[in-house]
């Protein structure tokens, strides 16, 4: 899902792929990673992450967006495979340097009610999360489902009416801020990483690979 997702966002903003390095291909927790970057013109900067483990039995696909020049919030997909689960996650985070009017997602999101929810639970970036955010989860009977429904969120998302970005730095900034966050406060992805890439390399690899900040 994560390539037709980028192939949406290839339709409209034309992408360089950045060089990974080290942290093209991970190992960490019983998993193995699968890093890409990219520089999307005229928004910012692109991240895909592929995870594979436990014999097969558990994916994780990831697609982040950190706008830069296109006054968008910061769009996080996580869509995770396991024991017959389909989880998908969509979280937004308010890197908004001015209001946009964001619609169209929230109708989107009521069309899509009757899907299984999932209990996100509470955590320190709450106050930046937007809630036009998306958290599901079902079997694999819904996968159809969750896939139509990511592929319209993240369409209306690209396409919401914002303006270009005239001061980069204090919008680059804003991300940075949620980004630190993650390193100081942790999260289920970030202990992994810390865990087996250690502090610096984890700070280095979410900065300059994933986040681009």
């Amino acid at each position: 899902m994560t390539d037709t997702l980028l192939q949406l966002l290839e339709s409209r903003y034309a992408l360089s792929e950045l060089d990974a390095g080290a942290f093209s291909s991970l190992k960490a927790n019983g998993m193995t990673f699968t890093v890409k970057a990219y520089a999307a013109k005229g928004l910012g900067h692109v991240s895909l992450m592929k995870a594979k483990g436990f014999f097969g039995l558990m994916k994780m696909d990831t697609l982040m967006v950190v706008p830069f020049e296109k006054d968008l919030p910061l769009y996080s997909y996580d869509r995770i495979y396991a024991m017959g689960n389909d989880t998908l996650i969509v979280e937004l985070y308010d890197t908004l340097l001015a209001p946009l009017d964001l619609s169209a997602l929230d109708r989107l999101n009521k069309a899509y009610s009757h899907l299984p929810e999932r209990d996100a639970g509470k955590h320190w970036y709450d106050s930046i999360k937007l809630p036009q955010s998306l958290s599901k989860k079902s079997k694999k009977k819904d996968t159809p489902a969750f896939d139509k429904l990511a592929i319209e969120h993240f369409s209306l998302y690209l396409n919401a009416p914002a303006s270009d970005v005239t001061d980069t730095e204090k919008k680059r900034m804003l991300s940075a801020r949620y980004v630190n966050g993650l390193l100081t406060n942790g999260g289920p992805s970030t202990d992994v990483f810390k865990k087996s890439l250690g502090e610096e390399a984890t700070a280095s690899l979410f900065r300059n690979v994933l986040f681009g900040v």
